[in-house]
């Protein structure tokens, strides 16, 4: 048997098998791991620094299982040998931007995070994939990539998921039809650049554009470019969790049942778009092995200008972020 062989088939039996270890316990984490118990989609190990925090969240959450009618196992722990042969990590671990806190800062303190998790899971499971969850999300994404030395298809982040679905919902609230018709496409960063594009929209089939008007639509985008900042206003502490646990719930199942979807993610890219060295939203086959193909969409220079801008944006931000790897 071949050395590639045999970690394909070591893969492909942890896969079936089905562990996947959620790094911080607190409300994105918890309700991730939630999720995917009462799906049925993996096994469960909960790990954070806090001591008792993921224990209490795991302990609860095994005494639903009886209720919720699944047999999925959840461990909470403390010590990253617990979560050893996981077949994805996902990354929730990280502080939320915080008042006088500017998104540098925030860089600073979440990418030191995101470095040593990195380090520490894939050191007991490293044939995992890996996904970011943690803001400012693309450049956490590519600073988990650095860190990890795998593959740039098996480090990806969520954000696109996510964003595209609060675009759906709020077409969806508009028209008053249900989100299942609605398929929305948002690529870019995951912030104040990125970018809806409404030709990419449906509804049943039917461009969004024929069914609501060019100013109404640009107030949709504006909310969903908002969606996250609109949560924090209105619970004054904290920020969203069950949509972003959703999204990343969306991801491991496409990961873990091979569906190979076509989703809206943050994935590396190597010229795609015009764009180089760099992770950023954009349509993504997702399978087993993490990201199989990238898609590019053909963009009008108005959409391609948007997206360079989200990109340049991302890039910056990145740049105050490379020294971490260092050390």
């Amino acid at each position: 048997m071949t050395a590639n062989f045999a970690a394909s088939a070591r893969l492909s039996g942890r896969i079936n098998m089905g562990q996947v270890t959620v790094v911080g316990a607190g409300n994105v984490g918890s309700t991730l791991a939630q999720r995917l118990l009462e799906h049925n989609l993996a096994n469960v190990v909960l790990i954070d620094i806090v001591a008792g925090r993921p224990q209490g969240v795991a302990l609860d959450l095994a005494q639903a299982t009886g209720s919720e009618g699944h047999n999925r196992t959840i461990v909470g722990t403390n010590d990253y040998q617990d979560t050893a042969n996981s077949d994805i990590v996902v990354i929730t671990a990280g502080l939320p931007r915080r008042p006088g806190m500017t998104r540098d800062d925030l860089t600073q303190t979440n990418g030191k995070i995101v470095i040593e998790t990195v380090r520490q899971a894939l050191a007991v499971s490293p044939l995992a994939s890996i996904i970011v969850v943690t803001n400012p999300l693309d450049v956490m994404a590519y600073l988990a990539w650095k860190a990890s030395g795998l593959p740039p298809q098996r480090v990806m982040g969520m954000a696109g998921v996510l964003d595209s679905a609060r675009f759906q919902r709020f077409i969806a609230w508009e028209l008053g039809v249900p989100p299942q018709d609605v398929s929305a496409m948002v690529l870019g960063g995951h912030g104040d650049l990125m970018v809806p594009l409404p030709r990419y929209t449906t509804v049943s089939g039917i461009p969004v554009s024929e069914l609501i008007s060019a100013d109404r639509l640009a107030e949709l985008i504006d909310r969903t470019r908002n969606g996250g900042a609109e949560i924090v206003q209105l619970l004054k502490q904290g920020g969203a969790y069950y949509a972003p646990a959703s999204s990343a719930c969306v991801m491991v199942e496409a990961m873990l049942r091979h569906q190979r979807r076509i989703l809206p993610l943050a994935a590396h890219l190597s010229g795609q778009y015009g764009l180089d060295d760099l992770y950023l939203g954009v349509p993504c086959r997702l399978g087993r092995g993490g990201v199989e193909e990238i898609l590019e969409l053909s963009l009008t220079a108005e959409e391609q200008a948007a997206l360079a801008r989200s990109a340049a944006s991302v890039r910056e931000q990145l740049r105050g972020a490379l020294a971490l790897l260092e050390g």
